[in-house]
């Protein structure tokens, strides 16, 4: 599908700043000299300038224009200021309609009949992992083969699996404060792990530089219960990290399809350079905790590990269940929940607008 000229303008200015054509600190042209330059419209560019805002690239000062603060990671690094933090329970979101995820059940058990009590391969069922496959291209940015993509019973079974596949004799680091039982998880499974203070951007950079970590578990997306999200120049300064010395990045991409951002949020599994990242999500906010789903992308490079380590590992997700998930995504009904959702947020941002 042919991309709207928006994010192709986005897509050049970004890949302009990240080549440092524009440098940290650097005015990009203004909306009507940019447009006219191109023979674009200047809806056009604005659009993509606020979507460079909303990714951490640019800041827009007023009366003045647009500003360029992403910089490749300084050697010696300062402190990010880092924050105090209260816990946000922002996260709560409406369940899937329990109606339409009826109505797939019944559809799932008069079309499968019972396929739905056999077994499944250990990394699940082929049809949840095409599918997913499918949508985390369209709508994520993520190229990755149902192959590379193992179904879980939500995260914190999904960490124990990267525990096994990366090794326990590996150091880990993670960020402070964070989800409890990413910590909870590490040290059951007597992992050694460091807690790295989080800044208002994201890990202080100071920390990261310091740390002899081998493995990064982070969550660059509104990271709970901060909700800080990282900015364009922390995520490019977390793959660097992990370049310098073939280390892994755990991307743990909670919260993020609920964005309210024009694009979908850029994540560190399609912005690696190297097979370096393994991303983890869950469907327990975008579809029910009840329905306890999640699914690990591990880049080509670990597939071997994989194989040798934890492949023998059985799936433990009901192979109804995940034809059930397979059935919502495939029809639009998942997609079409989330952008209902979104609307509503949008509806309710506005709103506390207009009260100031």
């Amino acid at each position: 599908m042919k991309k709207p000229l928006y994010l192709l303008t986005y897509e050049y200015l970004r890949k302009e700043i990240t080549d440092g054509v524009y440098t940290y600190g650097s005015r990009l042209p203004s909306r009507r000299v940019f447009a006219e330059q191109n023979g674009i419209s200047t809806v056009t560019v604005s659009h993509a300038y606020d979507m460079l805002c909303d990714e951490g690239y640019v800041r827009a000062k007023e009366k003045s224009g647009y500003y360029v603060i992403f910089r490749e990671p300084e050697l010696f690094p300062v402190g990010n200021s880092q924050v105090t933090v209260q816990t946000n329970n922002s996260h709560r979101v409406n369940s899937f309609p329990f109606t339409v995820l009826a109505r797939t059940m019944r559809r799932v058990i008069t079309e499968y009949g019972e396929e739905i009590l056999e077994k499944t391969p250990n990394k699940g069922c082929p049809l949840l992992r095409n599918v997913i496959s499918a949508y985390l291209r369209r709508s994520r940015g993520i190229c990755a083969n149902a192959e590379n993509i193992i179904i879980g019973s939500g995260a914190e079974y999904l960490y124990g699996i990267v525990i096994r596949l990366l090794g326990r004799n590996r150091k880990y680091a993670i960020e402070t404060p964070s989800y409890d039982k990413i910590s909870q998880i590490y040290t059951a499974e007597g992992i050694a792990f460091e807690k790295l203070p989080l800044g208002r951007s994201g890990i202080e950079s100071k920390a990261l530089l310091n740390t002899d970590a081998e493995v990064l578990h982070i969550t660059p997306y509104r990271s709970f219960p901060t909700d800080i999200t990282a900015t364009a120049s922390k995520r490019n300064e977390y793959l660097c990290w992990a370049e310098e010395k073939n280390r892994i990045i755990i991307e743990d991409d909670f919260y993020s399809e609920f964005s309210l951002m024009k694009k979908p949020e850029e994540t560190l599994f399609a912005a690696a350079g190297k097979n370096n990242v393994i991303y983890l999500n869950t469907f327990t906010l975008t579809v029910s905790p009840a329905l306890r789903i999640g699914y690990a992308v591990l880049p080509e490079q670990l597939m071997e590990l994989y194989e040798t380590n934890v492949s023998f590992y059985s799936c433990p997700v009901p192979t109804f269940e995940q034809l059930v998930l397979a059935e919502i995504i495939a029809n639009g009904d998942f997609e079409r929940h989330l952008n209902r959702e979104k609307r509503k947020r949008r509806k309710l941002q506005d709103t506390e607008k207009d009260r100031f």
